[in-house]
């Protein structure tokens, strides 16, 4: 496995890393695999090394909406840290790669008998619950443009490429609009060079341009990550 780290995992101090490190499995994160259902029992937590997860909720009969985005800053399972044993959402791998795999139970002892580790998740459950807060406020203030730019340069993060799979349903579906208004957008984008968009494949041409569309969330969401986490606020996945 490429030694590429989590961005938690890194945080530890080495004796503290290298006890955890010894609990955790390697994981494959398969394009398109579902690694947890709503109102299941969650069974492993995951650490991102490369690629990244998709948080999705269903609520009734609508299409799925994408509530948040894992990748190698973060863990896939911060329920378990606050003593939940199911999760509100379902978990798509959206980009695939290599991630650290611990049971759900050796976590919650790992917790308790590491006050670092414990330090660590605590502080990243509050940038997932403000980070929640301003997708929130993002999908109801913004228009799809933005949004879309914002999607964009977060999975290139992720991805750590300047390419990534993903398609223009899915986009639809993760923002909460027709697919007709990604399409818009997203040749808008092409037609200017910001993009190339084929066959489910987009390559990001111009970033800085791409970060000029996007809506302010997208630098808001960065420095909440770099102020609670202590890290800097560069293009670390955020």
């Amino acid at each position: 496995m490429e030694k590429t780290e989590n961005l938690l995992i890194r945080q530890l101090p080495k004796t503290v890393r290298r006890a955890f490190l010894e609990q955790c499995e390697p994981f494959e994160l398969v394009l398109s695999a579902e690694l947890g259902e709503r109102g299941k029992a969650l069974g492993h937590a995951y650490f991102p090394l490369e690629g990244f997860i998709t948080l999705v909720i269903d609520v009734d009969s609508h299409p799925m909406l994408e509530v948040g985005m894992i990748g190698r800053e973060a863990m896939l399972g911060s329920e378990l840290i606050l003593g939940a044993s199911k999760a509100p959402w379902r978990a798509l791998v959206q980009c695939p790669g290599h991630s650290w795999r611990i049971s759900a139970r050796s976590l919650r002892g790992a917790i308790a008998a590491n006050p670092a580790l414990r330090r660590v998740l605590q502080r990243f459950v509050m940038v997932r619950l403000y980070q929640q807060a301003l997708g929130a406020a993002c999908e109801r203030f913004h228009m799809v443009s933005p949004r879309l730019a914002r999607l964009m340069l977060m999975s290139q993060d992720r991805a750590q490429a300047d390419d990534f799979h993903v398609t223009q349903e899915f986009m639809a579906l993760m923002l909460g609009v027709r697919r007709e208004g990604i399409t818009i957008a997203a040749n808008q984008f092409q037609s200017r060079g910001l993009i190339e968009y084929h066959r489910g494949r987009i390559t990001v041409l111009d970033r800085k341009a791409l970060q000029a569309e996007a809506c302010n969330c997208y630098a808001a969401d960065k420095q909440i990550y770099a102020d609670l986490m202590n890290a800097p606020a560069g293009r670390n996945p955020t």
